[in-house]
């Protein structure tokens, strides 16, 4: 019998490695609980946050500033590198980052009040650089659309990457702030086998209704791209080409990648689902993401921990640059202007 938690990526919930104590329960003690395991529902946990704006000092991201509406993501994607921050709040990366939602409530206006502090000076301004601000609990929450408003107010540009189609929902703001050249959106599309993105991806829209958002989005004159990513060898590394021939055909000015770092309890998590989802080409997989990261299946150094290195990631590398020359040449993404940041948003109009 497939005990397995219908809709969701991971099965299990990995340790946390920030507890210094475990509770194990008996076979007998759980005859008193429901299997939280089979079928576990979203917990949506709302918080008044202190803070909004994290800013990255890596080589790899420098200066790189985002804000998360939300912790956890309930798209349960399998590979996400977001996974183990769920473990700084005392949850596992494993179904608890899934089911277990923090909700910043109080977002909008932490963002209104730094907008106002002198020492805000305008930045662009990553949307969704952990987790996915679209995903399901922003159809209720919309606090996503909040930050939008209150951008477009300020006139502060940002970037948005999803994979979810709820994004049209706010259309009419992006219009608007496509306009004065003030966002960029991005759309994350791995795969247009349903079956594989099923797999990966269990409560995110299918990659056929991405390309549709993408058209919809750059018809609309929002500028937009794709991320191609992960790659994951010996998945969905075979399907460059059709991607970004796809993803051109439907209006992409760019499209960027990475390959798969399995780091902290992602580790764990993927090799129970590849071993379950893909038994026959388990061995095969994790071996040449291996050979991406030089013998093992992660490498946290800046500079090669997103494209790996070795014979494996040189392919991916070429062949994704082949195929954005091919498809994509000569699209150029607009900049984004800061020039136009008004403190106090529209009241300096008056």
């Amino acid at each position: 019998m497939d005990n397995r938690a219908r809709g969701r990526g991971a099965a299990i919930n990995t340790r946390n490695k920030f507890f210094k104590h475990e509770l194990e329960y008996t076979s007998e003690d759980w005859q008193q609980w429901e299997d939280p395991e089979v079928n576990p529902k979203t917990q949506f946990i709302e918080e008044e946050s202190k803070t909004l704006m994290s800013v990255s000092d890596s080589p790899d991201l420098p200066n790189f500033h985002s804000i998360n509406p939300y912790r956890g993501c309930e798209h349960g994607c399998i590979y996400c590198y977001a996974r183990n921050s769920h473990e700084y709040w005392g949850f596992s990366a494993g179904l608890d980052f899934e089911t277990k939602i923090v909700v910043k409530k109080n977002a909008p206006q932490l963002l209104e009040k730094l907008f106002n502090s002198k020492k805000w000076v305008p930045h662009h301004i990553h949307i969704s650089g952990n987790t996915d601000c679209y995903q399901p609990g922003e159809k209720k929450y919309r606090i996503t659309r909040q930050l939008l408003e209150i951008c477009l107010r300020y006139r502060n540009p940002v970037s948005i990457l999803t994979k979810n189609a709820l994004i049209l929902r706010d259309l009419d703001v992006l219009e608007k702030m496509a306009k004065l050249n003030l966002v960029h959106a991005a759309l994350s599309i791995t795969s247009l086998n349903e079956e594989l993105r099923s797999a990966l991806e269990p409560r995110t829209v299918t990659g056929k209704r991405r390309l549709q958002v993408l058209k919809t989005l750059s018809e609309a004159g929002i500028p937009t791209g794709v991320m191609t990513a992960p790659i994951i060898p010996g998945l969905n590394d075979q399907e460059i080409p059709a991607l970004i021939q796809a993803i051109a055909e439907n209006g992409a000015l760019w499209s960027h990648y990475t390959v798969v770092r399995l780091n902290g309890a992602i580790s764990t998590l993927f090799d129970e689902w590849i071993h379950h989802h893909f038994p026959d080409r388990a061995a095969k997989v994790l071996n040449q993401i291996k050979e991406c990261h030089g013998g093992a299946v992660n490498d946290s150094r800046f500079g090669i921990r997103m494209v790996g290195e070795g014979n494996f990631a040189e392919h991916i590398r070429q062949l994704h640059e082949h195929c954005c020359r091919k498809y994509l040449s000569g699209r150029e993404l607009p900049p984004l202007d800061t020039s136009q940041f008004m403190r106090a948003g529209q009241m300096r109009l008056f």
